[in-house]
């Protein structure tokens, strides 16, 4: 995989999972909870930044990518350990107001959604991280 490849990888992934979450929100309504909101804004800017690097052609964009992807994957992995229950209850941030952190409002296509976040997050840094190697010689 070269460098480019990885990083338009790592940019469709983005792209896709931002425009996904818009139409979780906007088209079926689901309002997002509060770990819902601090994933998107680190995988809104993704999408922007990640296309403007291709754009520019900035071979170092990756590290943006990499930072970035690692922030939303530590929230999402906080989320999916709210979500199946392996961090207590009394650490729940979603339980003053708005919609749960660990409903079934949480479930796209039968698959947890901080599932889905967190896998993309992941794949989007080794990507973006790949995106900056060297190549050998």
């Amino acid at each position: 995989m070269t460098k480019d490849t990885a990083l338009a990888g790592a940019w469709i992934l983005a792209l896709t999972s931002s425009l996904a979450v818009l139409y979780i929100g906007e088209v079926l309504g689901q309002t997002p909870c509060n770990l819902c909101w601090f994933q998107r804004a680190f995988m809104f800017p993704l999408a922007v930044i990640l296309g403007l690097g291709i754009w520019w052609q900035d071979d170092r964009v990756g590290r943006y990518g990499v930072a970035l992807a690692l922030g939303g994957a530590a929230i999402a992995l906080w989320h999916m350990g709210l979500y199946t229950g392996v961090l207590p209850e009394p650490i729940k941030p979603c339980t003053a107001t708005g919609p749960s952190c660990t409903g079934d409002n949480q479930r796209f296509l039968g698959v947890p959604i901080p599932l889905f976040a967190l896998i993309a997050f992941t794949l989007i840094a080794f990507l973006s991280f790949h995106s900056l190697k060297e190549p050998r010689s």
